[in-house]
């Protein structure tokens, strides 16, 4: 796979209006919800915010620092499994819970990361998956602590209060907020990890490991506080995806196929970026959605009932998701390396080298 391509950095204006774009947007998610009555429009809303904290989880890892896990599906699935047990067993809000969930997860990838990080390219994939893999079977052999393949079912969730305010979640509303606080968080957590020193490290990782150990850089210390920062945010994903749908078993939770959506939300948005892993999910969450619900697209009026097309879906397709992800992967990778994010920003320097040459056609001529 090309790596991201190195480009120099955006001048100050760009980066106060890209600021202002994104603080103009979250205001416009903010109050989205106050006119929407579809709660299946809700429910696609929360389930991309997920893929967005999952994308940017995994940009850490393997958009700055270079490392392509396969195994993010154990963050994942212990932050499902900690938020989930500490509110079943030990009655700890869930709130309050997945921040304990996120510290599981860390320690969790302490030593992951010291074992597998010995490991370069296609080895290091290899040994990802199969520590996902190993987490997943061990979740299913140990019934007496994670009761195994039954899993967890929730029943409710008790309210949150803040500054005296009783926060009751019910519906899919107070997930929207939570699942846009969390991204905005994750977004955020992403911007500075880019622009402080550790990005700068993590990109000289990247770019030749060999070159930045010559320069003194640790390897094995920032692929490790790379490893923390993203397994910690995609444990937040698995907390809140777990009181979202309110039940896990392993296989849902520590599934290998959770552990590829991650990673192709940001191959299809684009690796390295900020933006990337926004539109990679913009991309396969409603293809996924519509490829297993294709009746969803009738609920919020975009079909009529008696569609040909959803009756087709219904029919051909339905569990045929995950072909279909292969087949846009092969595509994004032959015609677009860089992702849709960098189809878009070719076709937006194209576009403006058109319209200098014809600046300059229509330009008098100097005496």
């Amino acid at each position: 796979m090309d790596r991201p391509p190195r480009r120099l950095p955006a001048p100050r204006g760009s980066a106060l209006v890209g600021t202002l774009l994104f603080l103009a947007a979250v205001a416009a998610l903010a109050i989205f919800p106050q006119y929407v009555r579809k709660p299946y429009v809700l429910h696609m809303g929360v389930i991309l915010f997920l893929a967005v904290i999952q994308g940017q989880a995994w940009n850490v890892v393997g958009g700055y620092a270079g490392q392509y896990s396969v195994g993010h599906a154990a963050y994942f699935g212990v932050g499902a499994y900690a938020t989930m047990m500490l509110l079943e067993l030990a009655h700890v809000a869930p709130w309050w819970g997945i921040w304990a969930a996120m510290a599981v997860a860390v320690l969790l990838s302490v030593v992951i990361g010291s074992i597998t990080f010995r490991l370069r390219g296609p080895y290091f994939v290899l040994a990802s998956i199969s520590v996902a893999e190993i987490i997943r079977l061990a979740a299913l052999y140990f019934k007496g602590f994670t009761r195994g393949a039954e899993g967890f079912l929730l029943a409710e969730i008790p309210p949150l209060h803040v500054l005296g305010h009783e926060i009751e979640f019910v519906g899919k509303r107070p997930f929207w907020y939570a699942g846009l606080g969390m991204s905005v968080l994750a977004i955020g957590a992403n911007w500075a990890v880019q622009h402080s020193k550790l990005g700068y490290c993590l990109q000289a990782i990247r770019e030749d490991q060999d070159a930045a150990h010559s320069l003194g850089i640790p390897l094995s210390f920032y692929k490790n506080v790379a490893l923390a920062i993203s397994a910690a945010f995609t444990a937040m994903a698995g907390g809140l995806y777990a009181m979202f749908v309110k039940f896990i078993d392993p296989n849902v939770a520590f599934g290998i196929d959770v552990s590829v959506q991650i990673v192709l939300i940001c191959i299809v948005g684009g690796i390295g970026t900020i933006l990337g892993p926004v539109i990679g999910a913009m991309v396969l969450v409603p293809l996924s959605e519509i490829l297993r619900n294709p009746r969803g697209l009738v609920q919020v009026g975009i079909l009529p009932p008696e569609s040909r097309l959803v009756d087709f879906v219904e029919a051909h397709l339905s569990n045929a998701h995950l072909l279909v992800y292969g087949i846009l992967v092969v595509v994004v990778i032959l015609f677009a390396p860089e992702g849709v994010l960098g189809v878009l920003r070719r076709s937006a320097e194209r576009l403006r080298r058109r319209a200098a040459r014809r600046a300059v056609a229509a330009a008098p001529p100097s005496a």
